[in-house]
């Protein structure tokens, strides 16, 4: 298992951030929302300790803990002190290695799972996004966390036991820490805890075709979802800082060409964003306008006007020197949380196989240049993107889509 150490001067915490291979992607199809149930079930019990037991132990070692699936991963993250280090992950070892998977916590667990699948339909937003996805990768990594009723209700407790005894491996997961941390001794420690661990989990196959185009879901509502998804590099792609800095050019704030053509210029919207995910094969522009129904073809045609404009290599200085200046303060924010850094130590691992240190991201935002850039945008290829509505009635999409 890669594991990366940072000491952080002068922080007196310590984060850890675990990543297992048990995410959505790896959930069984006739029991999708597995990957939830387990990480409600986790830290309910783990070797001699009951879900009592379990979080008073973490309460003495003032240990802030959570366990979230993601679409690949099982991320255990903590916080605690830095002389509660050990005994925190001697308390993670347990959780990974020795749960208990009590029946009695089995349907609890699974009921939390169903509450928040039901969630949705008052989350208008998250529906269309979830949509988009599903259309946009291909399948398993299209899937939601929140999995599906019926393979949520068949789940066992057996089953789920099995599931993670096959999934909670070394191969195939990596691991954090950052913080108030002396490296050496703690390379130690989790020899003495992981030494007898070994195997792997199967591997995420890619199948089919995604479908791609335009949807639409429709529903009674005086509000309208647009959401679009496009192709972007991966994070092992020398593009990938470009496309940092295009998304940022878009969506940096109130200053971004999104914000201010879609919504202060135009008044199209009550929100507008773009976001950025790289995965370490491949990447995703997600850009979403939310908006009345009497506005929602238009402010799709902006947006795709705005989006496609950005791909004549129109950036102009003082947008280059903004997008700079926002990321270089989120990186900076983020260096300055044990937790963030963690959780950036055990993404790079896994998405690039080295870590990069806060000077090495941040020295190269700044040598792009704004020809660079530019010429990126001349020939920068978004594939064939994915545009998901949710309101009363459909849209036009462009031509093409």
């Amino acid at each position: 298992m890669p594991f990366a150490c940072e000491r952080v001067d002068g922080a007196r915490s310590v984060s850890v951030a675990w990543l297992l291979p048990a995410g959505a992607a790896h959930d069984p199809k006739k029991n999708c929302g597995i990957s939830s149930v387990v990480s409600e079930l986790l830290l309910r019990g783990a070797g001699e300790m009951d879900s009592r037991g379990l979080a008073d132990a973490f309460d003495r070692a003032g240990v802030v803990r959570g366990i979230d699936p993601s679409v690949r991963h099982m991320a255990v993250t903590a916080t605690t002190t830095g002389d509660r280090l050990e005994e925190c992950l001697r308390l993670l070892t347990e959780v990974i290695r020795r749960p208990r998977f009590d029946q009695a916590s089995v349907e609890p667990s699974k009921a939390l799972a169903l509450q928040s699948l039901a969630s949705l339909a008052d989350d208008p937003q998250e529906r269309a996004v979830l949509g988009a996805r599903t259309r946009h990768l291909p399948e398993p990594l299209n899937r939601s966390t929140y999995g599906d009723a019926e393979g949520i209700a068949s789940i066992t407790r057996d089953g789920a036991a099995s599931w993670w005894d096959g999934h909670a491996r070394p191969g195939g997961s990596v691991l954090g820490i950052a913080g108030d941390v002396d490296a050496a001794q703690i390379a130690g420690v989790l020899d003495d805890l992981l030494g007898s661990w070994s195997g792997a989990a199967p591997l995420i196959q890619t199948s089919g075709e995604p479908a791609r185009g335009y949807a639409h879901e429709e529903e009674e509502s005086n509000q309208c979802q647009i959401v679009m998804v496009q192709d972007a590099p991966g994070e092992t792609h020398a593009d990938a800082d470009y496309e940092r800095l295009v998304v940022s050019v878009l969506s940096g704030g109130m200053s971004g060409r999104l914000f201010t053509q879609v919504r202060e210029v135009r008044a199209l919207c009550y929100a507008v964003s773009a976001s950025y995910r790289a995965d370490r094969d491949y990447g995703v522009v997600t850009s979403y306008v939310g908006t009345t129904p009497e506005r929602a073809q238009e402010a799709l045609d902006v947006l795709v006007e705005e989006l496609n404009k950005i791909n004549t290599g129109d950036v102009t200085p003082d947008e280059l020197a903004r997008a700079k200046i926002g990321m270089r303060s989120r990186l900076v924010f983020s260096g300055e949380s044990t937790g963030a850094r963690a959780s950036a130590l055990a993404g790079d691992l896994y998405r690039i196989g080295r870590v990069r240190s806060l000077e090495d991201r941040l020295a190269s935002i700044e040598r792009i240049t704004l020809d660079e850039l530019n010429a990126y945008l001349r020939r920068r290829d978004t594939g064939r993107a994915t545009i998901q509505t949710l309101g009363p009635s459909p849209l036009t999409p462009p031509a093409g889509i």
